[in-house]
């Protein structure tokens, strides 16, 4: 039978089922399958917290959305056009989120009275009227998959196991998907269970057949490969990405790495990335609690290594004494925060932003530290470089806020040139630096960088160079402890001078206003960048004009900010929390930011944050300046 095929621009498909039916599995091999294909890609895992929750339940729901397209996309999609629901609770939980005419494609095995039950249905949706606006096909996915791979003598619960991978094979060719890389991927991955390996690429390849044979489906549809720079490209993961920029870091400083982490989620990957590259320098310290990783390695950086310890939330807040002591010693220490639901133990699978207060202030006394925030999963990368640039540099703790979303969501990465990457000189102190009051040379740990006000890194065990060193107050220049109140108060002001010279090796906020006559400005920070980035698409699509900037520096803040939010008339910030960095922005430049707030575990939409946008252009377009006459003037002139 010969099948149409349809042209698409872009496709957003979510595979859900139950934690055990494999659905991370499938969508992953989906991803893999689209990015060798070329399209561009975003997508978005979400999973229960538990091990294991009750089967068949709303909260045992796991899934895997992936969006795919032929131009550039920025974020996996607010709405599925295609819904594969592999039990009553995945149809129940995911249904709210398609629109009216999205398709369905339902394993009706498993929608049985028990089943319906326990997802809260008193009927059967697939035998009344309730799915009528979806185009619903419904197959006993899990009787063809055991039918499919009886060959190999599986029992029958075994051999139903397989069944996503006929739905991936379905999938497969119904977007017409690369089927080689999923072959060879399981053959690899079950290379010591023979028959697990054929029965599940008998299956997969079983569902591609279903596709190409059953009348249920006229369509194949194609989306072409998405246009992009000339390089070689790989899908990569948020924590992947990090990871391998905390080893280019470390490769471009010279630097041994040595991590001390603690096991969390969303960071633990990073911990297990890093692991495996024992042949670049790095070593990996599994610590029993969050407060021996931080110490450990601190230790290493005082021993002359690059020191990084990984958590999310709520290990920060056992982390911030040592991070404090960081400060105080003056040494280079990247503190990574992979950011989830909270507070306490919130939901430890969710993604949200609002450690950012806590990464400016969490710590006693005056301790200001640098931060810095990717703003996609790509990104990751570029981000974890620099902040190792500027630890080294300066001789200061960094806090790298990323999130949940950037953690576990992967996109198309572009591998770098090392040639491009920049290097970073430790510059480490090899004599002394002080003549002393009878004329012998020593070594003072506290004489300071004119240019970025960092203090000597001297590795233990350096002839000549033997010095003091804690979490007492340090005296200027010698760094003997000192209890003088105007020491300690040039102490603290140093330190703080220290971490706002870093603004000089900032660059100009970018500022993206293509018309020039924007009004409105969005600004965010963190992965709100592909839903910002999308709305503010839309919007401009309407004819009304608008600007979007992102920060990747929230400490110190670039130089050029204060005069970017001049220009606009009204400023919004979109945030995963109840408005932390339109504080910070308020009590710096007295700028009364519109916030724009959501702390639902997902990423913010990008139909509704449009909405929002629009609705905001249109009242300042029509009112004129919300904040008075005068401020008027004052922009008109920073114009």
């Amino acid at each position: 039978m010969t099948k149409q095929v349809k042209q698409l621009d872009r496709v957003i498909i979510r595979f859900a089922g139950d934690s055990g039916d494999g659905m991370q599995l499938t969508g992953d091999r989906f991803t893999q399958e689209t990015a060798t294909f070329g399209n561009d890609l975003s997508t978005l895992p979400n999973f229960p917290a538990e091990i294991r929750a009750p089967a068949g339940t709303l909260p045992g729901v796991s899934s895997f959305q992936v969006h795919f397209a032929d131009h550039d996309i920025l974020t996996p999609g607010d709405s599925p056009d295609v819904l594969v629901a592999m039990n009553p609770a995945a149809l129940k939980a995911n249904l709210g989120d398609i629109k009216p005419g999205a398709s369905v494609i339902v394993d009706s095995h498993d929608f049985t009275t028990r089943n319906l039950n326990r997802a809260g249905y008193a009927e059967n949706p697939l035998e009344t009227d309730a799915l009528d606006e979806y185009a619903v096909h419904a197959f006993d996915l899990t009787d063809m998959t055991v039918e499919a791979v009886k060959e190999f003598g599986l029992s029958r619960k075994d051999a139903g196991r397989a069944k996503n991978m006929f739905a991936l094979g379905l999938l497969s060719w119904m977007y017409g998907r690369p089927t080689e890389p999923t072959i060879t991927f399981l053959e690899r991955r079950f290379a010591k269970a023979p028959d697990i390996r054929d029965a599940n690429v008998t299956a997969f390849k079983a569902g591609w057949n279903f596709g190409e044979t059953t009348e249920a489906f006229v369509v194949q549809y194609e989306i072409k490969p998405a246009p992009m720079e000339s390089g070689t490209y790989r899908n990569i993961t948020g924590n992947l990405a990090l990871a391998y920029g905390l080893v280019a870091g470390s490769t471009q400083s010279g630097l041994p790495l040595f991590l001390g982490s603690y096991p969390i989620t969303p960071a633990s990957d990073i911990l297990h990335e890093l692991s495996k590259h024992k042949r670049f320098g790095v070593t990996t310290f599994q610590a029993e609690d969050e407060i021996a990783g931080v110490g450990a390695a601190l230790g290493a950086a005082f021993g002359g290594a690059l020191g990084v310890t990984t958590t999310s939330g709520p290990g920060i807040a056992l982390k911030s004494e040592t991070i404090g002591l960081g400060v105080m010693m003056e040494l280079p220490l990247l503190v990574v925060d992979v950011q989830r639901g909270g507070p306490s133990t919130g939901l430890p699978t969710k993604t949200e932003q609002a450690d950012l207060l806590q990464a400016m202030f969490g710590r006693n006394g005056e301790a200001p530290i640098p931060i810095v925030a990717p703003r996609s999963p790509a990104d990751c990368f570029d981000a974890a470089v620099e902040a190792t640039r500027i630890a080294v540099t300066y001789r200061t703790p960094v806090m790298l806020l990323s999130d949940g979303y950037l953690a576990n969501g992967s996109e198309p990465w572009r591998i770098p040139e090392t040639d491009d990457l920049p290097m970073i000189d430790p510059q480490f102190a090899t004599e002394p630096n002080h003549t002393g009051a009878k004329g012998q040379e020593e070594f003072w740990p506290y004489l300071r960088d004119e240019d970025t006000l960092a203090r000597p890194w001297a590795v233990p065990g350096t002839p000549g160079l033997e010095h003091r060193i804690g979490g007492l107050e340090k005296g200027d220049g010698h760094g003997n402890i000192s209890y003088d109140p105007a020491n300690h108060d040039l102490m603290v002001r140093t330190r703080q001078a220290k971490v706002e010279r870093i603004a000089d090796t900032i660059p100009p906020l970018e500022v993206d206003d293509p018309s020039g006559e924007a009004d409105v400005l969005v600004l965010g920070w963190g992965s709100t960048y592909g839903p910002i980035g999308a709305a503010v698409r839309q919007v401009r699509k309407t004819g009304l004009h608008v600007a979007q900037a992102h920060l990747r520096h929230l400490n110190p803040f670039p130089k050029d900010l204060g005069d970017v939010l001049k220009r606009y008339d009204a400023v919004m910030v979109p945030e995963m929390n109840l408005g932390q960095l339109s504080m910070l922005l308020r009590a710096r430049y007295l700028v009364d930011v519109v916030g724009y707030n959501h702390v639902r575990g997902l990423p913010l939409r990008a139909a509704e944050l449009a909405d929002a946008i629009t609705d905001l252009v249109e009242a300042t377009t029509s009112t004129g300046d919300p904040l008075g006459d005068a401020d008027t003037a004052e922009k008109e002139a920073a114009r």
